[in-house]
């Protein structure tokens, strides 16, 4: 995923967070906010400090980055949206392949997944 397709900075996540509208499952929190005009989705990424250490926090946001390119081929995202995901406690012990399916549903709840 290019970083092109990030949300970077502190001020645009707590324009996500305060503005937006959330849903989610007991893995994910996905944070939505439209933005119109908007040639590709943005997405940022969360991993909080109690689901472990620095090597295992990244290793989740590279399956979550990984899982998100592939939904992006198989479906259609929502170009016009920047989005928040935050990984919740069970994704620690989830397999790639749960954390891709459980990371679909939440975007669907939401509304990203057409």
């Amino acid at each position: 995923m290019r970083k092109a397709y990030r949300v970077k900075s502190e001020k645009d996540f707590q324009k996500v967070f305060h503005q937006g509208e959330s849903k989610a499952n007991r893995q994910f929190v996905v944070y939505k906010l439209p933005k119109k005009e908007q040639k590709h989705f943005r997405v940022g990424i969360s991993v909080g400090t109690k689901l472990g250490n620095a090597v295992l926090r990244n290793k989740i946001k590279r399956r979550i980055r990984h899982a998100l390119t592939e939904l992006g081929k198989e479906k259609k995202l929502d170009p016009e949206v920047d989005f928040i995901v935050i990984a919740r406690n069970p994704v620690k012990q989830m397999e790639f392949s749960e954390i891709k399916k459980s990371l679909s549903h939440v975007l669907s709840l939401s509304g990203i997944i057409k």
